[in-house]
């Protein structure tokens, strides 16, 4: 169900129920998501490099719009004059062993090269949809609290909308990460203490939403319409491989934005009938600092050699505010989350690097995790499995 023209589409909270025009949580604490997200009728479409009026094939889209040829799909930008793009989306699936050095030639997967996004990573998906929405409500400045990749998205985007935009970053942030933001137009304000110390600063900013310094929070995290992006990455999958799904896919797991981004976008095709099973859905978690591992299995599990793991700063995330939503996913899909040492994420940094895989540190813990649950058994030798390569290496 399409949104009436001009109506950007209610929220609904996940726990109370109550729906609301636009927040960034509910009155009782809660996250929101859309409370009519789309579920097309019909058959699955085919991607073409063409205008679809000139294709000879059946329900074609264009694939030279990216992610929005899944329009059909998304909760945002019904009015594509809304819409906040840079063409992304439609990332290579390829082979992950093909050409493989050395030992990494047992991956036995498919990677989705997520680092070739405008700015390096896969928060573009959630970057595009959140200022598409941001625009859709008539916004003007919009604040988001990230470790790096998240604010550089918001930032570029933010730029391309013309909306101003501030990103609060940790103290110690990469300043790499920091040139991107402020590259962009866009005001970096670093906290000192904790990750969680940033978001509270940001949240303290955002102001009563009556006086004119106001702010809206563009926060991946809280933020329904970053989600609607990153499900994308499962209807670009799917499409990919002629709408299969694979029967396993790993992603980093932070705050689970991609995570439940997948989890959300699959479970949407199997509803329109485009696929016919969700993959299980597997999330790898920072040694140290695995909160959904620790729920799932235990302090041991969760911090396996006594030692936080710096190396995958990008998903340090203590308490991720959809915690739930996480079990929920990896229950229905029998999926798991494991944690990965520093160790053992530089020993695959170096694999992927050695192959032609020019990633950052955090999205190695994925494939490292992948290795863990063929050695466990959790993914057998037969299973097709998928693993997203998140960040690029020209941000370390």
């Amino acid at each position: 169900m399409a949104a009436a023209p001009g109506r950007p589409r209610a929220l609904r909270c996940l726990d109370c129920g109550a729906t609301v025009g636009d927040r960034w949580r509910c009155a009782c604490g809660a996250p929101l998501e859309f409370a009519d997200p789309p579920i097309p009728d019909g058959d699955a479409p085919t991607l073409v490099a063409a205008d679809p009026d000139a294709a000879a094939v059946s329900n074609a889209r264009d694939a030279r719009n990216g992610l929005w040829a899944f329009e059909s799909l998304l909760a945002v930008g019904d009015d594509p004059a809304d819409r906040v793009t840079l063409g992304e989306g439609l990332t290579p699936l390829v082979d992950a062993d093909a050409g493989a050095a050395g030992d990494a030639d047992d991956w036995d997967a498919a990677f989705k090269l997520e680092y070739v996004f405008p700015t390096g990573s896969f928060k573009d998906r959630g970057a595009t949809t959140t200022l598409t929405r941001a625009r859709e409500l008539g916004v003007e400045r919009v604040v988001e609290d990230s470790s790096g990749n998240a604010g550089a998205a918001i930032a570029t985007y933010a730029a391309r909308a013309g909306i101003d935009a501030a990103v609060y970053v940790p103290a110690d942030a990469k300043a790499s990460k920091l040139r991107a933001i402020r590259r962009a137009g866009a005001e970096p304000v670093r906290i000192d203490g904790s990750r969680a110390d940033v978001t509270e600063a940001c949240v303290a900013a955002l102001g009563d939403g009556d006086d004119a310094d106001s702010a809206w929070y563009a926060s991946h995290a809280w933020n329904p319409a970053f989600f609607e992006g990153t499900a994308t990455v499962a209807y670009e999958i799917a499409a990919q491989r002629e709408w299969n799904a694979p029967d396993a896919v790993v992603t980093p797991l932070g705050h689970g934005t991609l995570f439940l981004g997948a989890y959300r976008g699959f479970r949407r095709l199997q509803r329109a009938g485009w696929i016919d099973e969700v993959p299980r859905l597997y999330g790898a978690q920072a040694a140290g600092i695995a909160p959904v591992v620790r729920a799932l299995h235990g302090a041991d599990a969760a911090d396996p050699e006594g030692q936080h793991n710096a190396a995958a700063d990008g998903i340090q995330i203590a308490e991720p505010v959809r915690m739930g939503e996480i079990r929920n996913a990896i229950a229905d899909t029998g999926g798991d989350a494991v944690a990965i040492t520093e160790a053992a994420t530089e020993r695959e940094l170096d694999r992927l690097h050695a192959a032609g895989f020019y990633t950052e540190p955090t999205c190695a813990v994925a494939p490292a995790a992948l290795r863990r649950l063929r050695e466990r058994g959790d993914v057998a030798p037969g299973d097709d499995v998928v693993v997203p390569l998140t960040g690029s290496g020209l941000k370390g």
